[in-house]
């Protein structure tokens, strides 16, 4: 095995455990915001040593390349599901928002503003996907 496979070897070996530790967060916590964030922050991270890893394992640039694309997408469809999921959740009950010290979404969702945030997400993400 030459440096860099090894290099990258070590950056997937690393990135694996760093998402097996989210999974196992997902199942051990018990709230909405705590698994959350046990999907979107430790599994991006993990993404990005695999991704490193394997770009540096292949030695090509183009690979490299499409990697970054990947994630890209990954970084761009993250946030707005992430967001969009607690946003749920705060609709559906499973959060209050008097157990927090800002309460934005209360105001919005009394008047309506919440459809017109929703049509420029979805607007945003489907420019990107063109």
């Amino acid at each position: 095995m030459s440096i860099p496979e090894i290099i990258g070897s070590i950056l997937i070996v690393i990135g694996v455990l760093i998402a097996a530790i989210a999974m196992v967060g997902l199942i051990r916590f018990n709230d909405v915001l705590s698994r959350m964030h046990a999907a979107s922050k430790p599994q991006t991270l993990g993404l990005v040593l695999v991704l490193a890893g394997a770009a540096i394992a292949s030695q090509s640039l183009a690979i490299a390349g499409m990697l970054a694309l990947v994630l890209a997408a990954q970084f761009l469809t993250m946030t707005a599901s992430s967001a969009m999921l607690g946003r749920a959740a705060f609709r559906r009950g499973f959060l209050l928002g008097s157990d927090y010290a800002f309460d934005e979404l209360t105001p919005r969702l009394s008047i309506g503003g919440e459809a017109r945030v929703i049509g420029v997400i979805s607007f945003s993400i489907t420019c990107f996907m063109l």
